[in-house]
């Protein structure tokens, strides 16, 4: 919203204090003690982040829904890296579920600094070919999962004061000239992506929010052999992503060393949406 300059001079705001924290660059990315929740962490994106996470010495709820191999992958990071590590069967599309497992977190580590909406589905059928129940399976994960996660999420940073969301949009949310049509799972993304920077305001007082917009990688979700090709050729860099090369884009925010970024839209995508 625009105001005049006048408007301006007659409602101050006092600036809020600078949040006090280490001056060496490396040690703003250390996350000692933080307690981080992390879905879809059984694999892909949501695994290369809680390892990210453990590497900086964050505390680890790894939540996953069906792929079981999370229970192993947390076992080994709490061993590898001394820090505590959990998994946790939360089908995100389950409102009372999220409820039951951000309560559960908060119990079993004492508190909840860091949740990373990740977990999502994929679904590249346009929309005449989509079913209902198609549609609103995909909608359940994508959108419907990410405003569950941050509701419950939400209430424990207002109460604590302080709290840190990260959501995983898609390039998908910018573009439509992806290498299929798949108009819904597009919508589902681009709601996402706006839900992320509306929080960022809404909760200014307690909490950042940032959204990341990835392009294909290497993962389940990645460039299908039918595609693959075209995802190669639009990217600037002429190949997906390692989901080791998006590490340290989510440990920025997520750590201290992004203490001014909120309702920050970060794109990272070997150059595919340039135009």
């Amino acid at each position: 919203m625009s105001v005049t300059l006048e408007e301006s001079l007659a409602s101050p705001r006092a600036a809020r204090p600078t949040p006090t924290g280490p001056n060496n660059v490396f040690e703003q990315f250390r996350l000692d003690g933080k307690v981080a929740v992390i879905t879809g962490a059984a694999d892909g994106i949501g695994l290369a982040v809680a390892e990210a996470f453990a590497e900086a010495g964050a505390h680890l709820a790894l939540w996953y829904n069906s792929n079981t191999a999370a229970v192993d992958k947390a076992a080994a990071l709490a061993a590898q890296h001394s820090i505590k590590a959990q998994a946790y069967q939360v089908p995100v599309q389950d409102a009372s579920a999220v409820q039951a497992a951000v309560a559960r977190v908060v119990q079993d580590f004492g508190s909840l600094d860091i949740f990373v909406a990740n977990a999502g589905a994929g679904n590249s059928k346009p929309l005449l070919e989509m079913s209902v129940d198609e549609y609103r399976s995909l909608m359940a994960v994508n959108l419907d999962g990410v405003v569950y996660s941050a509701k419950y999420a939400g209430e424990v940073f207002k109460r604590q004061g302080r709290g840190n969301l990260i959501i995983t949009s898609s390039i998908s949310a910018h573009i439509v000239n992806v290498p299929v049509d798949q108009p819904v799972y597009n919508a589902s993304k681009a709601a996402v992506t706006h839900l992320g920077k509306s929080l960022a305001r809404e909760w200014r007082e307690f909490a950042r929010v940032n959204i990341v917009s990835p392009g294909f990688f290497e993962t389940k979700m990645g460039a299908s052999e039918n595609v693959r090709n075209e995802a190669h050729r639009m990217a600037v860099l002429g190949r997906q992503g390692d989901v080791r090369e998006i590490k340290g884009l989510y440990l920025y925010l997520a750590s201290e060393a992004s203490s001014y970024t909120t309702g920050s839209d970060v794109v990272i995508d070997g150059g595919y949406i340039l135009p």
